[in-house]
């Protein structure tokens, strides 16, 4: 699941960086904010993905990484983004929350020096909402409609 959204990230990094035309100071800078988060993403994974799960330190790194990751959302959530993409906020706010509680999730799971499944998948389930809808919204950024049956935009 990692290496798939390390690759997706690249790939919408390449593409958006090679689409941008630099006409719209507004836009300019709202991709290269979107171009900053995406690179943060990928560097991000790239750590949680080297962790040696061998480590007495494992946990600790892997939590560490995590709040380093909603930080990220956080920062993603709060661009303002240029008016022909306002309706991507929402979605980007909801991103920002799921990853706030999957982290918080990952937390509880590894506390007290033990594990807790049933915690975890729980927090997994939100780590995978938060990137869903950074998919949709680059995608919608790349002209796109996804494919998505559930998608509802307000």
């Amino acid at each position: 699941m990692k290496i798939k959204i390390r690759a997706l990230f690249t790939m919408v990094l390449a593409v958006w960086l090679l689409s941008a035309c630099g006409k719209d100071p507004e836009l300019t800078q709202f991709r290269n904010s979107v171009d900053a988060f995406c690179t943060q993403i990928s560097e991000i994974d790239t750590s949680i993905n080297g962790i040696d799960p061998q480590s007495e330190n494992a946990t600790t790194e892997l939590l560490t990484y995590l709040d380093q990751l909603d930080l990220a959302f956080q920062s993603f959530a709060a661009l303002d983004f240029p008016e022909e993409f306002d309706y991507l906020e929402t979605l980007s706010a909801e991103s920002s929350q799921y990853m706030t509680e999957a982290v918080s999730s990952y937390h509880e799971a590894y506390s007290n020096g033990s594990y807790n499944e049933i915690t975890a998948e729980y927090a997994k389930e939100n780590y995978s909402r938060a990137y869903k809808r950074i998919q949709i919204i680059i995608t919608f950024l790349h002209g796109e409609v996804p494919d998505d049956e559930d998608l509802k935009i307000q």
